[in-house]
């Protein structure tokens, strides 16, 4: 009985919902613009927290930052956390006390907390690539990791590994 509950729950919240998950995916290929094009952020706070929380994370408990940054500037909901994954899996291989995820100005940036860090670089991504016609993780990639030739494939890589992450639904009260 638990069970027939649970599955109708579910297909109750899947086929009530207008704006399906597979709707909602898209591939972050070389002309892939940072916008996404998704406005459920509970849903995105969910998935990146799991996410993040299978690589053993410190950045997990911050998911619903990186879903306010990159709303706030425009960006794909994803991207943040994927170059963090590329550059220090995911927040765990990182100069002590720096809060420098991202590989900032070589790994010698120093940020004062997560909140911090994701902010600066949110902006930065917005300011600094983007309004600079920077709008595809390949054209990104030529500014933020020269001369690496693998860094935008990375990016890509853990961008659809975030999109695609299941969320676990906890349909008992």
């Amino acid at each position: 009985m638990k069970n027939l509950i649970t599955i109708l729950a579910f297909s109750a919240l899947f086929l009530f919902n207008t704006d399906s998950v597979a709707a909602q995916v898209s591939v972050a290929e070389s002309s892939a613009n940072l916008k996404s094009n998704t406005s459920i952020t509970d849903k995105r706070v969910g998935a990146l927290e799991n996410f993040l929380e299978k690589y053993n994370s410190p950045l997990a408990p911050y998911s619903g930052v990186f879903i306010e940054t990159a709303d706030k500037y425009e960006l794909d909901w994803r991207l943040i956390p994927a170059i963090t994954g590329v550059e220090s899996t995911f927040g765990k291989r990182i100069p002590y006390e720096s809060f420098n995820a991202y590989g900032w100005a070589n790994g010698e940036y120093r940020f004062t907390s997560w909140e911090e860090s994701i902010e600066i670089v949110g902006e930065a991504l917005r300011t600094k690539y983007e309004d600079k016609g920077a709008v595809s993780i390949n054209q990104i990639a030529r500014r933020y990791a020269p001369p690496s030739s693998t860094w935008a494939g990375k990016v890509k890589f853990f961008m659809r590994k975030i999109e695609a992450y299941p969320l676990d639904f906890d349909l008992e009260v």
